[in-house]
């Protein structure tokens, strides 16, 4: 019976919306030559900055956001992981994972936090957004490289795109869920003082939510961050092309010491964002 129902073209159609959005090459090009400057602009940064004074940033910011109760081991983790990464000449690769994970993050927080509020105030917009969000968490991280190197071309804002479509849902969701957990009586007391829609937003919701938020952050970045390899296929550069390329010459050894970058990265930018996190719940 089943055979006798003609296929559904889906295929054909999503090709057909592919090259119907090909035509809007201008526009496009202009949100290639945007995504490009934010990246190239972190990318100067990195390069101006001496390796040296870069780890001693690093170090410094980190006993800063942990003042109040230093974490020694962390420290030295990250003096010896980027010493590691300096000593294996990984260092410039290291900077390019770290501005395409930045730059994604960035762009996922600017358009992340303003949907996330806009579900916390409106219904309508959540019931039409959450299908949406889960669309774009469950959907293979690989499929959005194809739309993105026919829309964006071969590169890094290919792989930024696939990497905030992929990691902006968190920021979404916790920006929502913070807001609509800030107590009934608070906003009662705002209403009560003649409080405006956007001084509450402001002065009293978006501070209490700020917790939430910065989980959402600390979960984008570690998603952009699990992108690196995927967009190494598509001309991202970065410690994702090392580990892709050690897969196609079955080089373990090489593959292996730029995960293991990849990884030090990772736990680097986890324990800055959650310690941003605790300082401001505090």
């Amino acid at each position: 019976m089943l055979e006798s129902i003609p296929q559904l073209p889906l295929a054909h159609w999503i090709d057909g919306f592919v090259d119907w959005l090909v035509q809007f090459t201008g526009f496009f090009n202009a949100i290639t030559n945007f995504i490009g400057s934010i990246n190239n602009a972190f990318q100067w940064v990195f390069d101006l900055i001496p390796i040296w004074l870069f780890i001693i940033l690093v170090l410094a910011l980190t006993y800063y956001v942990n003042r109040d109760k230093q974490n020694w081991g962390l420290l030295i983790f990250e003096f010896l992981g980027l010493l590691m990464i300096w000593n294996l000449d990984f260092w410039r690769d290291m900077t390019q994972t770290l501005t395409l994970v930045l730059t994604a993050s960035l762009i996922a927080l600017v358009i992340g936090i303003p949907l996330g509020i806009l579900m916390a105030k409106s219904h309508t917009a959540e019931v039409i957004l959450k299908p949406i969000l889960d669309f774009m968490q469950t959907m293979p991280a690989f499929v959005y490289l194809i739309p993105a190197v026919a829309l964006f071309g071969i590169g890094m804002v290919p792989g930024i795109v696939a990497s905030v479509i992929f990691a902006m849902p968190p920021t979404v969701r916790m920006t929502n869920m913070g807001i609509r957990e800030v107590p009934d009586e608070l906003i009662e007391a705002a209403d009560s003082f003649g409080s405006t829609e956007w001084q509450k937003l402001f002065k009293v919701e978006l501070p209490i939510a700020k917790t939430s938020l910065m989980a959402g952050v600390n979960q984008s970045m570690m998603l952009s961050l699990s992108m690196v390899v995927i967009a190494s296929m598509i001309g991202a550069m970065g410690l994702g092309t090392k580990v892709y390329f050690a897969v196609g010459r079955n080089d373990a050894g090489n593959g292996f010491a730029a995960g293991l970058a990849i990884v030090i990265l990772a736990i680097i930018l986890d324990r800055l964002t959650q310690s941003l996190t605790r300082s401001h719940r505090k």
